[in-house]
């Protein structure tokens, strides 16, 4: 483990520039910070299998340099001073046409003239599902030298994985220097290529057992935060995937996200859903039970392009300008900042103890009716309904029990499976009273 303050830890390799972090432009997160990160991927089909296969759309027509500095001016009209973390495919990074071409010349200006990250996106997601281990440490190497070839001499700190197995995030901090993962996307399951419910839903350092656990101690650490893809409402988040029934759609990854929220009920209905699950961890009493208030949002450039004649970038700008006019203290950094940040006063996961209460806002799967509290530290996750005067245990995962990863390709389950866990699957996941949980008792102390 590395201990604070001790820099020459994650240093770039010898005449490789790192971005601004050493600027000391952000503040301590002591002063109970308001964090927003904004990430945004670019790339060639929507699912990238390997180096030259690809599933679904090829969405080339969806991408192009003015989209890119759209999205860009969109941010920043709404948040001056924000900077953007872009995650690039390796058909992204590689394609030769004009198109592509002139979309690493603009993100290389970016980074330039704003600071903002560049960096790579393994398969534009899911990309443990399709490749091995090896392979997939072969192209992050590969990767970030095309990289180093468009912006010369620039090192990213992070990647964007959607999902990335503990191996290889090992080997980004060991190898390249990487501090921060986009590598898991909180409660997902039975949604889009991967499942891989079971995590901390706040930045913690993994263990080398599985990228959902948080390493238990010196022996299994490794030295990279791994960070959620995109804030979800916790209510929603139960469950399993998602259905419409009567013209309303209920879907897991409602939150902030525009594609469940601006896409699916509209721009006005879907943005009072991003501002009630921002204000879940920017308000009060979560704010004070956490060590910093964080919100996360990835907003794919071709579903941007697409849905940009709806006005759902627009909205998307109206809600980074609604944060910083709510909360003008808040901080809009790159991954890798804000990774540095936490790494300079956490150096581990002892202190990060994190603590959410939130009732549903009515508004498909977030059930009005129902409030949730989630408990995650490195030892458990603990997540508890209130329903009609009763309470519940319905997730509990004991983090100091061996895990592993699946260890062959194609496979797309990836949960790491507690006693309980929230998407009912099981019939062990039945909720629990909390009077007969035996485990209460013991695991209150400790909250």
């Amino acid at each position: 483990m590395h201990k604070k303050g001790l820099n020459d830890t994650i240093a770039p390799a010898a005449g490789v520039r790192a971005g601004r972090l050493e600027e000391g432009w952000y503040n301590p997160l002591n002063s109970k910070k308001r964090v927003l990160t904004i990430n945004s991927i670019v790339r060639r089909y929507q699912i990238e299998t390997t180096r030259t296969g690809h599933l679904l759309e090829d969405e080339i027509d969806m991408h192009d340099a003015r989209m890119v500095r759209d999205f860009a001016g969109a941010v920043r009209r709404g948040f001056p001073e924000a900077r953007i973390t872009w995650g690039c495919s390796w058909q992204a990074l590689t394609d030769q046409s004009p198109r592509y071409r002139e979309i690493r010349e603009t993100l290389a200006d970016l980074h330039n003239r704003f600071g903002d990250d560049v960096t790579f996106a393994p398969g534009g997601f899911f990309t443990n599902v399709y490749n091995s281990k090896d392979q997939v440490n072969r192209d992050i190497t590969d990767a970030l030298k095309i990289i180093d070839g468009f912006i010369p001499g620039y090192q990213p700190r992070s990647l964007i994985c959607g999902f990335l197995s503990a191996e290889n995030i090992r080997y980004a901090r060991e190898k390249h220097g990487i501090i921060a993962v986009q590598g898991n996307i909180w409660s997902q399951y039975s949604i889009d290529g991967q499942d891989g419910d079971g995590s901390i839903s706040y930045p913690y350092y993994p263990s080398r057992e599985h990228f959902c656990k948080p390493a238990q101690g010196e022996a299994d650490f490794i030295d990279c935060l791994n960070f959620d893809g995109w804030t979800v409402d916790f209510i929603a988040g139960r469950l399993a995937g998602e259905y419409t029934t009567n013209g309303v759609r209920y879907v897991s990854r409602m939150g902030v996200g525009p594609i469940e929220t601006l896409h699916t009920f509209g721009n006005e209905v879907g943005l009072k859903q991003m501002q009630d699950t921002t204000r879940v961890h920017f308000d009060e009493p979560n704010l004070s039970n956490n060590p910093f208030g964080w919100i996360t949002n990835n907003y794919e450039i071709g579903e941007a392009n697409r849905w940009r004649p709806k006005g759902c970038l627009e909205a998307f700008s109206r809600w980074i300008g609604w944060i910083k006019e709510t909360w003008p203290d808040a901080e809009c950094p790159t991954l890798a900042e804000f990774a540095q940040t936490i790494r300079d006063e956490h150096p581990n996961n002892d202190t990060l103890r994190y603590q959410f209460d939130q009732k549903g806002t009515g508004l498909g799967a977030s059930f009005a009716d129902q409030e949730v509290q989630w408990y995650m530290n490195k030892q458990f996750r603990l997540g508890l309904l209130k329903q009609a005067g009763q309470e519940y245990v319905f997730d509990y995962a004991d983090y100091t029990k061996h895990y592993r990863e699946p260890s062959k390709t194609g496979q797309r389950n990836w949960t790491l499976w507690g006693d309980i866990n929230q998407k009912q699957t099981r019939p062990q996941d039945k909720p629990v009273p909390l009077g007969q949980f035996k485990l209460w008792p013991e695991l209150q102390k400790q909250l």
